[in-house]
Parts: structure tokens; C-alpha cells; sequence
């Protein structure tokens, strides 16, 4: 890895790696016991404490992020990126920050030592299992944003205040490390997270994303986000200097015969969902399908074709969690030119009623949703007038 980290446009937040000047950490403003200042000021970017830009300095950009400065190039690093996608100073800060997050929880994973019950690395004089270790990152960067108001984890599933204004200042709910207990076998693993407008977590839907992204730690590292007013879902490479790439634009998922089925244990007492693993058989699918849900979506994206399901039945209840995984994933899929369905909608029209609540999905092409809905509900909001079938 580098030796010197920068974090967020103008006025970086992470000091050199190797700098021996610890600053002081300013305590949050309110923030509730699970996410405490003490649990702040012993932790760390690469064994080094965070400082703080003084928030005197940072105003809260009212200008419509939909005013493009130019257009975005491959090529181009994630500030160069976001500075021509949006105008939203603060958005750009805190995709940027969250940028920072993920670089350093690759690194962790990539050195975390594996036992028998845990996957483990240091964070300041802690050992922590790499999900909490991650957990604590992410915090710790939409904190110094500054631009986070509230923020909530699966880990810690209650909203924890950052200290970010409410007008002009974002809510983000994240994943801290999906597919965490496949770490030890060497599986890739990822974060996934949604931003929101505003304070509020709860009774709004995932089309009120202002952004969704996710972190996938495998042969590459790799930044895959999208933003609501420009079109596409965008990758970033983490190169060896250690900056952010732009190198691939999705904005057309086609049809393929690749499928990923999750909960297939379900198949068991839901016949139709049986009835639809048995076709893509038939039919002669590849499976692909590693068992963790950011790497399996993430693939739609970067082939461009393909679907994921993971479907409830009564005796294998929905796990999934609407907030934290479905509606940002949904996001990514849907600006990718996807589509995504609880079996009757789109999961980002349904709204959020609390921060737990779980739900069945899929996400794919434009048919292969179709073939989805017609299969385990007997008809489709997108049923188009010709006949549907994946291409090979």
C-alpha cells in the first residue's frame, strides 16, 4: 500500500501514514452511546488518528447537483469524477471520505488473520473481527465528512448522529462487510452503502437515493457507484499508488443466459421458485454464484447481463435487509439500465418502515425480471407484447 493518504476534495482529513503528530479529536456534537467519542479517539486510518478540517470552513452547497461541469472520462480519478458530476460539495466530500474508508478496509481484509471463529486485525491497540473493524472505519469517516447527519449500520442498526447538518447534509446506511464469514476461505467480500437526503432513514424509499455505492475487496479492489442525476454505475480501480481509476461505465444490462440463485433452500416449500431454478437448468444457465451478494450483483454490472435472486419461502424466511443491502444494490442495478423486483415491484418503490425490515429479491435484465414475476406471481408489471427468452 502508499505511504501518504489524502481524503476528500479540498482539505484533506487523513494525515501521511507515517506522520508521529497525533491531532486532538473533536467529540461529535450528540451522538448516541453505541457510537461513542471514547471509541473514537482510539481509533485510526492505518494506526493514525483523524483530524479534523474546522467546520467553520465548510459551507453546505445549495446549488442543483444536475449542473454537470463537463463530461466524465475513463481515466479520470474519483475527484476529478465527482467534481464533473455533480456541483454538491457535500456529496463529493462524502463519496470522497467513504472512497478513503473502503481503500483501508481493503487492506485490512487483505491482512486480517483467520481462526477458527473470527477473522481479526488491529485497529489502534484493538483486535476486532474485520466486520467491526470495517464498522468502526465507516463511521469514523462519515463523522469527519462532515457532511453526514445520521448513519446507521447492520452491525449497529439504530441511527447514530454524526453531527452533519440536516439541510444540505446527507443520512447513509451501509453494510460494513458483506459476505464477512466467507473472509476466511478467500471469497471476495464487499461494503455496500445508500445516501440519502436530509435525516431521515425511515419512511422514504430507495429511489430517494441520492447515491449508492459499494466496495468489492477481491483480486482487485474495486469503488462501484452511482449517482441519481447522471446516468451509468461507474467503476473505480484501485491502483497500486493507491488512487481511484475510473475505468468502466454500465448503463445497459442485456440478456445472458447467467444466474445466481441465493436461499436455495427455499426450493424446499416454494414450488415456484423451484419451478424457476429448474428452468434456468433446463435451459442450460451458467451458474455463478460465490455465496456473496456483492460480488454476485456485481457481476450484472460488470458483464452486463445475467440475475441474482434470493427468494423467501415459509420455512426460509427473507434475510435480506431492505436498507442496508436491497434498495442500494436496487440503485446500482436499476442506473446500471437493469432492473430489480420483490416479485411485484421495483425494491426502489418500496418504503422503508423500519431499519431492520427484510425482504426477497432479484435483480437482472429487462426479461429475465419479467420471467421472475410471471414465475412466482403468475404475471408481470413488465410484461412486454413479444415473447421474453435470454439470448446465449
Amino acid at each position: 500500500m502508499e505511504t501518504s493518504l489524502t481524503c476528500c476534495a479540498r482539505g484533506a482529513i487523513l494525515p501521511t501514514a507515517s506522520s508521529q503528530q497525533y491531532s486532538t479529536l473533536a467529540s461529535p456534537r450528540s451522538v448516541s452511546p453505541s457510537f461513542s467519542s471514547k471509541s473514537l479517539r482510539g481509533s485510526s486510518i492505518y494506526g493514525d488518528s483523524l483530524r479534523i478540517v474546522p467546520r467553520s470552513s465548510l459551507k453546505v452547497s445549495k446549488a442543483k447537483s444536475s449542473a454537470l461541469v463537463t463530461k466524465c472520462e475513463i481515466g479520470d480519478s474519483l475527484e476529478e469524477f465527482l467534481t464533473k458530476s455533480t456541483s454538491d460539495k457535500g456529496l463529493i466530500r462524502l463519496m470522497m471520505c467513504m472512497g478513503e474508508a473502503l481503500r483501508t478496509i481493503a487492506f485490512k481484509v487483505r491482512t486480517a488473520s483467520c481462526g477458527g471463529t473470527a477473522c481479526v486485525n488491529s485497529f489502534g491497540d484493538e483486535q476486532l473481527a474485520v466486520d467491526l473493524l470495517a464498522n468502526k472505519l465507516l463511521f469514523e469517516a462519515l463523522q469527519y465528512s462532515h457532511f453526514c447527519k445520521y448513519a446507521c449500520s447492520e452491525e449497529v442498526p439504530e441511527l447514530q448522529d454524526m453531527g452533519g447538518p440536516v439541510e444540505g447534509g446527507f443520512s447513509v446506511a451501509f453494510d460494513p462487510l458483506d459476505g464477512s464469514s466467507i473472509v476466511d476461505t478467500n471469497f471476495t467480500v464487499g461494503t455496500i452503502f445508500g445516501v440519502w437526503p436530509g435525516d431521515k432513514l425511515t419512511g422514504v424509499t430507495g429511489g430517494d437515493q441520492v447515491a449508492a455505492a459499494m466496495g468489492i475487496f477481491g483480486p482487485r479492489t474495486t469503488y462501484v457507484l452511482a449517482l441519481k442525476d447522471i446516468p451509468g454505475t461507474h467503476e473505480f480501480l484501485l491502483l497500486d499508488e493507491g488512487k481511484w481509476q475510473h475505468v468502466k461505465d454500465t448503463t445497459t444490462i442485456g440478456e445472458g443466459k447467467m444466474f445466481s440463485p441465493g436461499n436455495l433452500r427455499a426450493t424446499s416449500d416454494n414450488t415456484e421458485y423451484a419451478k424457476l431454478i429448474d428452468y434456468y437448468v433446463r435451459e442450460k444457465y451458467t451458474l455463478r454464484y460465490t455465496g456473496g451478494m456483492v460480488p454476485d450483483v456485481n457481476q450484472i454490472i460488470v458483464k452486463e447481463k445475467g440475475i441474482f435472486t434470493n427468494v423467501a419461502s415459509p420455512s426460509a424466511k427473507a434475510k435480506l435487509r431492505l436498507l442496508f443491502e436491497v434498495a442500494p444494490l436496487g440503485f446500482l442495478i436499476e442506473k446500471a439500465g437493469g432492473y430489480s423486483s420483490d416479485g411485484k415491484q421495483s425494491v426502489l418503490d418500496k418504503v422503508i418502515n423500519n431499519l431492520d425490515e427484510r425482504t426477497q429479491v432479484a435483480y437482472g435484465s429487462k426479461n429475465e425480471i419479467i420471467r421472475f414475476e410471471e414465475m412466482l406471481y403468475g404475471s408481470s408489471r413488465l410484461k412486454a407484447a413479444q415473447p421474453v427468452g435470454a439470448a446465449a
